[in-house]
């Protein structure tokens, strides 16, 4: 490892501490941790109750001794405040030689600590799947586990915006079969529940028009324990309010409608041309649905209890499947005119 400073960032926490790890392990090389390495945490405090940082810098300009490296790792780096972030990058534009440092920021690229380090590993992953399956084979190919496209799609499938599990089942199958060729079937049982997706997989397929795969993927939210149904409906009524907020408003473009709406221009965008697609009877009908699907969430009716097979809600995956074929079946009726 050759830069003096690398920060490590990202939105997950333990998806930045996983990759810490292993840019640590690959920082000491064959170093003893004892001699080369010293390990803080910002958030926490002397016993005089003052910051750590000055242990830090204290760390960082003692020279090497007993070892031709010091590493020195700094974590929850976001939380220093702006005197801290200013003394901490000063060191890093002049680093002291044979010293390595580590951070590790949980948050946004943006932090002043990740621009001024010499090197980033960013661990945050996009939505796509494309992203996300090749996320799988880095994770695998960084552990040496070896897995085919089709076993790295199905991997990427299951675990959905759960991503953070991937570091955890790299290391389990490493431990298990080293760097033998592995198939889905040998994978499978160590995957666990289907983890979340993104809510626009659900807005997308019913926009869409497309009954099947809006129930496949409602289904899915609620098998990954990630959300309840009534929080499935205030994402749908969200979603069909913006809608109706633009489709009545004199907005025009997207730019507009995200004025309007105090989003992004591109979701905007999307509700406008929606919204405008619907129109605003079929709109009143979408809100009407979302109403009545939440009262029947909230004891309005009983479909039965825990499904012994899936251990799901029976009334909650009824009334879901049933209000989002609806959507999607109001959705395709627009596109057909």
């Amino acid at each position: 490892m050759t830069s003096a400073s690398t920060c490590v960032v990202g939105g997950d926490a333990t998806m930045v501490y996983d990759a810490v790890h292993n840019v640590i392990v690959d920082a000491l090389g064959d170093l003893d941790p004892a001699f080369a390495l010293e390990d803080f945490t910002a958030k926490d405090v002397t016993a005089a109750g003052e910051s750590t940082l000055p242990r830090v810098l204290e760390a960082l300009n003692t020279p090497a001794f007993l070892v031709d490296r010091r590493v020195v790792v700094l974590r929850d780096a976001q939380l220093l405040v702006a005197d801290e972030v200013a003394a901490l990058s000063a060191w890093m534009a002049t680093p002291t030689p044979a010293t390595v440092l580590i951070l590790a920021v949980v948050g946004a690229k943006s932090n002043r600590l990740v621009k001024a380090a010499s090197a980033v590993v960013d661990v945050n992953v996009g939505s796509r799947v494309a992203e996300r399956v090749a996320f799988v084979k880095e994770k695998m190919a960084e552990y040496d586990v070896v897995v085919d496209h089709a076993t790295a799609q199905r991997v990427a499938e299951q675990v959905g915006d759960d991503v953070a599990r991937v570091d955890a089942l790299a290391r389990t199958l490493q431990s298990i079969y080293a760097t033998a060729p592995l198939n889905f079937a040998r994978v499978e049982p160590y995957l666990g529940d289907a983890g979340d997706v993104p809510a626009w997989d659900l807005t997308d397929a019913i926009d869409a028009g497309d009954a099947t795969k809006a129930i496949t993927v409602a289904r899915r939210m609620l098998e990954s324990r990630q959300r309840a149904g009534l929080q499935l409906i205030s994402i749908l009524t969200r979603h069909y309010l913006n809608m109706a907020r633009v489709e009545g408003s004199d907005a025009r473009t997207k730019d507009e409608a995200a004025a309007l709406l105090g989003v992004n221009a591109f979701p905007a965008g999307k509700a406008l041309q929606q919204g405008r697609a619907l129109g605003a009877e079929r709109l009143s009908t979408a809100v009407r649905w979302l109403t009545l699907a939440d009262l029947d969430l909230k004891g309005g009716v009983s479909y039965g209890g825990k499904d012994l097979e899936s251990d799901l809600d029976v009334t909650e995956l009824t009334v879901i499947e049933v209000l989002v074929a609806r959507l999607a079946r109001l959705s395709f009726s627009a596109r057909r005119r």
